[in-house]
């Protein structure tokens, strides 16, 4: 048998080996790391002093030091991101490998009234490419600012209805995959942001209708369309829960809804990881 001596100290390393688990990931690691295409991958840094600078496909990458312990870099994958080994590439030029899975996302087939929402002609085609453009670089935005938080708010309370991912057909026509998450609610519903950022874009677009996008710092941005109403302007500072516009059903859309994307280093993620309602 083992001495009192000895009991104590053995009973001490016992319980320090059954905690290392709960310091390895921290609360973020647990919320985010959904390493499949659409998802995101959290990764642990080397430590050092300052902030590690990072990237991934050559875009920098929100880093953040996880719970006080640890550095972390906090990684979207876009849906063409394929299944395997991918890397991240430090500013000393070392490079961190994780592994990506595979996720599979279903179909979802629409009808229109209004067939030039489905095959534009040429004058709404160039109109649609000039804004693509501006939408395209709002989501490259990088601003050094820390995001409030990374458990985000709903921005309205209805039901999760559309999902993100899904492989979308318009009148038998298949087009790009749902790139964000659609939300049930009434015209007028208040639209609240999910974190605190500031308002960078504002417009009404062809597919869109009237849309917002937030930075909420180090790449990670919040996109609203479809509103009936904007309530901000650019370069606008919008804290946590402030209201920046009201649900409606501008641009190309068969009912009133909110349309929610959220990006991360220019990939278009899935928002139900950030509101911890994410299903594998």
């Amino acid at each position: 048998m083992l001495s009192n001596r000895l009991r104590r100290p053995l009973a001490i390393l016992l319980l320090t080996a059954f905690s290392l688990p709960a310091l390895a990931d921290g609360f973020i690691t647990r919320l985010l790391n959904k390493p499949v295409p659409g998802g995101v991958a959290v990764v642990v840094l080397p430590e050092q002093a300052e902030a590690p600078r990072a990237t991934f496909q050559g875009k920098p990458l929100l880093t953040i030091r996880e719970d006080g312990q640890r550095w972390i870099a906090i990684v979207g994958l876009g849906l063409d991101v394929p299944a395997g080994q991918q890397q991240i590439d430090l500013a000393d030029g070392r490079q961190l490998a994780f592994n990506v899975g595979s996720r599979e996302y279903t179909q979802q087939h629409i009808t229109l009234k209004n067939r030039s929402q489905v095959n534009p002609d040429p004058a709404q085609l160039a109109r649609i490419e000039r804004e693509l453009k501006e939408q395209t670089d709002a989501y490259a935005h990088f601003s050094p600012r820390q995001p409030s938080n990374l458990l985000f708010d709903r921005p309205v309370p209805g039901r999760q209805s559309s999902p993100f991912g899904v492989r979308r057909f318009f009148n038998g026509e298949e087009r790009n995959p749902h790139s964000g998450l659609d939300f049930a609610a009434g015209t007028g519903t208040p639209i609240k942001a999910p974190a605190a950022g500031q308002v960078i874009l504002v417009s009404d677009y062809f597919f869109n209708g009237k849309t917002v996008f937030v930075d909420h710092g180090q790449g990670l941005i919040s996109m609203f369309c479809h509103l009936s109403a904007i309530d901000v302007a650019v370069g606008q500072e919008i804290p946590r829960g402030g209201v920046l516009g009201k649900v409606g059903s501008t641009g190309r859309a068969t009912g009133p809804h909110l349309h929610w994307n959220v990006s991360l280093n220019g990939n278009r993620v899935d928002p139900t990881i950030f509101i911890g309602t994410y299903q594998p």
